[in-house]
This record gives C-alpha cells, sequence and structure tokens, in this order.
C-alpha cells in the first residue's frame, strides 16, 4: 500500500486551520507552520501539530500554502529556499494571489527542484470545515497527480488548466461575482430598512425566489446580526481581492464598472476601521447616514 504523502500546511488563519484539519481527518499526516503564536495554540488545541517556521516543518512531500497576500507568499518562499527544503516537494498555492504572483514565486520553486500547483479555493470557512471546497487547480500533469491526496482531502479539485496562473485567473472570475453578490445582498437589506421594512423577514421572502443567491443567504444573517457577526472572511481580503480583479482587468484592458462599485464599497468600508470585521459589515457603509 502506498504510503500517505507527508504535508506541511502554511498559514494557519480563519480557513487555513480548517482545511488543515481537513486533511488530517483524511489521515494524512500533518504538520502546521504558523508564525503567530495565537495562531499555533489554537491549532495545537484543534489537534494540529505545529511549528513556526517552514525551515522547521522536517522532510515532508507537500506543502500546501494558504497566506493572505503575494508578499507573504513570497516570504514563504524565500524561506524555504534559504532552508535548501526545496528540492522533490509538490507546492501547492492555495493563497488568493493572483496570476502573476504565482507564476514568478512558481517558477523560483520550479528553478530549484519542486513541482507547483496552482489550486485557490473556494467555498468558504464552514465548507473548509467539511472538507468540501471547490479548487481551481492547474499545473503540469505530473504536479497535479502528486497533489491529487491532498487535493481530495480538501474538497472537489477542478482542473482548469496546465499552466500556474490559471487557477488564479479563475479565482479572479469567481472573486469579481463574489464581491459583487455581497455588496448587492448588503444594498437590498439597507433598502428594506430604510423602506420600514423588516430585513430578517424580507430575508426570508426573497431568499426563497429568483433573487436568492449563495451570498445573499450566507451574508445576510450576518449582515442582520452586526458586531456581533462572526468574523468568517474579513472586509479586508475583499479590498486585496477585489484590488487583484482590477488589476487584473486592466492587464487585459476589459472595464469593470460593477466590479468597480463594488470595491469602492469594501474601501469605504476599510476606511471606517471595519477591515478586519466580516465581509458582511459592507452594509454599514449603506447605514451610514451620509450613505458611505
Amino acid at each position: 500500500m502506498a504510503r500517505h504523502p507527508q504535508v506541511a500546511f502554511v498559514g494557519l488563519g480563519a480557513i487555513g486551520l480548517p482545511m488543515a484539519e481537513s486533511i488530517v481527518r483524511a489521515g494524512l499526516p500533518l504538520v502546521g507552520v504558523e508564525p503567530a503564536a495565537a495562531g499555533r495554540e489554537r491549532a495545537e488545541a484543534a489537534g494540529v501539530r505545529t511549528v513556526a517556521d517552514i525551515a522547521d516543518a522536517g522532510d515532508v512531500d507537500v506543502v500546501v500554502v494558504m497566506v493572505a497576500t503575494g508578499g507573504q507568499l513570497t516570504a514563504v518562499v524565500d524561506a524555504a529556499l534559504a532552508a535548501g527544503t526545496v528540492a522533490g516537494r509538490t507546492w501547492i498555492v492555495s493563497a488568493t494571489v493572483g496570476p502573476d504572483a504565482v507564476r514568478a514565486e512558481g517558477a523560483r520553486l520550479e528553478s530549484a527542484g519542486a513541482a507547483v500547483v496552482d489550486a485557490p479555493v473556494s467555498g468558504g470557512v464552514a465548507r473548509a470545515g467539511r472538507g468540501d471546497l471547490v479548487l481551481f487547480a492547474s499545473g503540469s500533469e505530473d504536479a497535479l497527480a502528486a497533489a491529487i491526496p491532498v487535493l481530495e482531502a480538501l474538497g472537489s479539485a477542478r482542473v482548469v488548466g496546465d499552466r500556474l496562473g490559471e487557477g488564479q485567473a479563475v479565482k479572479v472570475v469567481n472573486q469579481h461575482l463574489a464581491a459583487v453578490h455581497i455588496v448587492a445582498a448588503a444594498e437590498a437589506l439597507a433598502l428594506a430598512e430604510r423602506l420600514d421594512l423588516d430585513p430578517a423577514f424580507v430575508l426570508d421572502v426573497v431568499g426563497g425566489g429568483a433573487a436568492a443567491s449563495f451570498m445573499l443567504g450566507d451574508r445576510g444573517p450576518r449582515m442582520l446580526a452586526g458586531e456581533e457577526a462572526p468574523v468568517l472572511s474579513q472586509v479586508g481580503i475583499f479590498v486585496k481581492d477585489t484590488g487583484l480583479v482590477a488589476d487584473a482587468a486592466e492587464a487585459v484592458g476589459i472595464d469593470l464598472p460593477v466590479l468597480q462599485a463594488a470595491r469602492e464599497r469594501f474601501l469605504a468600508a476599510d476606511a471606517r476601521g471595519l477591515g478586519r470585521r466580516d465581509d458582511s459589515s459592507v452594509i454599514e457603509t449603506y447605514r451610514a447616514g451620509d450613505g458611505r
């Protein structure tokens, strides 16, 4: 019987930790890599063994990276290259960092002897905890084959191409729609409030009709919860991701006015100090007296 691949999982944040737990539940030996002491404590309490630096991850076969930004991805690659722990490993970049970043860092890893899979995820924290994410995977046939046991532990891998950056490109399209749908839900529920309707009742009624969407059903209740809403995906993530969408659109010369309107709402929420609040807090830009 073939042995399970040894996995290092870098980035044990809101979605990274449940992803790591899904891999452990699938029976794959895993060590989490998390520089923040508080993050390591949460992971250890959940039964995930951790280290602070990728240089201390030991002899692993697969490295999954779930950081927040392209700069953080670069830092992880820098540390691995400095430690001489790249050759012979398969790297799965599940962070949403954009096509350019994954191509640049993928090239560095491949030059050092690694195989690389570009596999950003969609589905959110709840689905990460169930091992039910959708992964937009791209890479060479050999790299994808080596990554399959880990991808299957995380959810459903949709192979979208054989070149690095193609997975990120699909995620850019995904995040365009996600951002627009969250802001549309916020705008509609804010309108219901201004019309002196019970927004919870409106959410229940329209959520069963043609106007329903995943984001309305998922974020709507958190919008109504206000400051009590759990932080499952921060406003700051959508500030970053809508920027990636805007950059990708500019690179190919397409105007995205609807995306830009949604981006302005996330930027306004961030300017109000809501960057670390749940992304459903974008509704506060409508509730404010000045409409922003």
